[in-house]
């Protein structure tokens, strides 16, 4: 699965590890993360993100 990294401050979104401190189960793909989850690390939004 392809990563997903913010543009804003280099968080790299890990389909395999999710981010299940927001919600987001491992396993979860790009195309599936909600489409109002922000970076964990700066809260900017999915359009900031590009893929790696």
């Amino acid at each position: 699965m392809d990563k997903y990294v913010c543009t804003i401050c280099g968080y790299v979104y890990d389909p395999a590890e999710g981010d299940p401190d927001n919600d987001v189960a491992p396993g979860t793909k790009w195309e599936d993360v909600p489409d109002d989850w922000e970076c964990p690390i700066c809260s900017a939004s999915k359009d900031d993100f590009e893929k790696e």
